[in-house]
């Protein structure tokens, strides 16, 4: 498992974000995390996403740059359409160490950043000699461009609002998640160890992202049994085991309730990830 999980770290991929409602809104909405950065390109269309715990809206020529291990998920409305690159671990830091969402209102960087894309795009498809070195080049200027976006950019309400106390909160509540989130923890005890009542934190959970701090933990627990009921062979008792369930009933109760089927039925179920 470790050997699968350094080679998805260190691979260049290019994937369209459209509606497909074969898939399941699970594949976009539900909180998850990647063990490398993404960038999200939204070409056209509008929604809403959420990292670290906070909602925002997007619209077309968005960025959206999510660093490692970062928990986020989003709307795909009918009519949008993107791309979303994963970047190899290796170059993370070229890149922001904290979430970052732009919006591309001059006409120049809108046409720039869609041929950035569209010269990535090319070579990760080509089979020409030199491809995969041509498409990390790629990367890198992509990595300039998003640095002189944040240089030039003018004052955003968003901005704000990701610095307030309450988003600062949830955005720590959501780190914790994302590395205990097997443990079976409760929201009391993460609330603990940030050092405020669970009753305040879901107060701020709420007012970024209109979630209680419960359905966000829930959200990344149920999300990452999908994944693995989908993705391979290992028994439903495991998975409940791994997840920090007390029982695979226990399991199967939960998933049903988030999930409208029992673990069995949405493995046999389940549409292959692309």
């Amino acid at each position: 498992m470790t050997v699968i999980n350094d080679q998805l770290k260190n691979r260049l991929a290019l994937s369209p974000i459209a509606q497909n409602a074969a898939a399941g809104r699970w594949r976009t909405e539900a909180m998850r995390s990647h063990a490398s950065p993404r960038l999200i390109y939204i070409s056209k269309g509008q929604g809403r996403l959420t990292v670290a715990g906070l909602t925002s809206g997007y619209g077309p020529n968005n960025l959206i740059f999510i660093p490692a291990k970062v928990m986020y998920g989003y709307e795909v409305g009918p009519s949008a359409y993107g791309q979303m690159l994963a970047i190899p671990a290796a170059m993370a830091a070229e890149w922001p160490e904290t979430p970052v969402h732009l919006r591309l209102r001059d006409v120049a960087a809108q046409k720039e950043i869609a041929g950035l894309f569209d010269n990535l795009e090319r070579e990760v498809l080509s089979q020409k000699t030199g491809h995969s070195r041509a498409a990390h080049y790629h990367v890198g200027l992509l990595s300039v461009f998003f640095q002189r976006q944040i240089d030039t950019r003018s004052a955003d309400p968003a901005d704000a609002r990701a610095r307030s106390a309450a988003a600062r909160l949830v955005a720590a509540y959501t780190d914790l998640v994302e590395r205990d989130f097997r443990s079976h923890q409760g929201v009391a005890a993460y609330a603990a160890a940030l050092g405020v009542t669970p009753t305040h934190l879901t107060r701020c959970c709420k007012l970024t992202c209109g979630r209680s701090a419960l359905a966000l933990l829930n959200d990344r627990i149920i999300y990452e049994a999908r994944l693995l009921l989908q993705e391979g062979r290992v028994p439903v008792q495991q998975i409940a085991q791994d997840l920090g369930f007390a029982s695979p009933a226990y399991f199967s109760r939960a998933f049903r309730a988030r999930a409208g089927l029992t673990p069995s039925a949405f493995r046999r179920k389940a549409v292959p990830l692309a």
